[in-house]
């Protein structure tokens, strides 16, 4: 009980829990695009499952840790570049974000109606769900990283994960809705994935790149493009 009434156990909770939803954000946003392929019926299902599964992800790798630990010791080289076997998994998944991310916006941008035709069977609710599940394990390993480095309580951990993914769970309608219904603002959430694909790379290839200028860029970028919504907003 003791534990319950630490100050710093709770600034830990609140802190972590707030770090947990800023970097599910790109998740949400990866999570909706998908699932906007799929008919209107689905969607909503695929978006609480794909959050579902970040989740039961999150929660598995902590029980996990020793084997995450594992994971940086190197397996091989490459130009003088050790290799282990967590920069695989975030070189793999940053090169499949990156070309999940430039099919989309050329989708976007030559035309659904060609797209949806030539490639109709192929997209399906199985289809999605497994393309969210694996960009799902590289965002959980960002996640499970940030949250052993902020505290020793696996409990705090796990409570942090179901807090954040349940106010992602709230908000990931919403945020659905307002990519859907501006086109423009799709784009540029794709081309964010892009960013953070380029970023997981670099890391794979321990070449770090503070978060802190990926998120000021990205929190510019959506000033500019939410100022550019209201102008046009008012020109009509």
């Amino acid at each position: 009980m003791e534990i319950l009434t630490d100050y710093n156990v709770w600034v830990a909770l609140l802190t972590l829990t707030a770090l947990e939803i800023v970097l599910g954000i790109d998740n949400i946003i990866f999570i909706s695009i998908l699932s906007s392929r799929l008919p209107s019926s689905q969607q909503k299902k695929a978006r609480q499952l794909g959050l579902a599964l970040a989740m039961f992800t999150r929660i598995l790798l902590l029980f996990s840790l020793s084997i995450i630990m594992q994971l940086v010791s190197p397996l091989f080289s490459v130009a003088n570049v050790e290799i282990s076997g967590r920069d695989l998994i975030l070189l793999i998944g940053g090169l499949f974000l990156i070309g999940k991310s430039t099919t989309e916006i050329h989708h976007k941008l030559e035309g659904e109606s060609e797209h949806s035709a030539e490639t109709g069977k192929a997209i399906s609710f199985g289809n999605v769900i497994f393309q969210i599940l694996l960009l799902d394990i590289v965002f959980s390993l960002d996640s499970v990283i940030t949250a052993v480095g902020m505290t020793n309580h696996l409990w705090i951990m796990i409570t942090a994960v179901i807090l954040s993914v349940g106010v992602m769970l709230a908000l990931s309608g919403s945020i659905s809705d307002f990519v859907d219904r501006h086109p423009t603002v799709k784009i540029l959430a794709l081309s964010f994935l892009i960013l953070i694909g380029m970023a997981l790379v670099g890391e794979g290839l321990d070449f770090h790149i503070p978060k802190g200028y990926i998120y000021f860029s990205m929190a510019f970028s959506i000033t500019v493009e939410l100022l550019n919504l209201q102008l046009k907003k008012k020109s009509k």
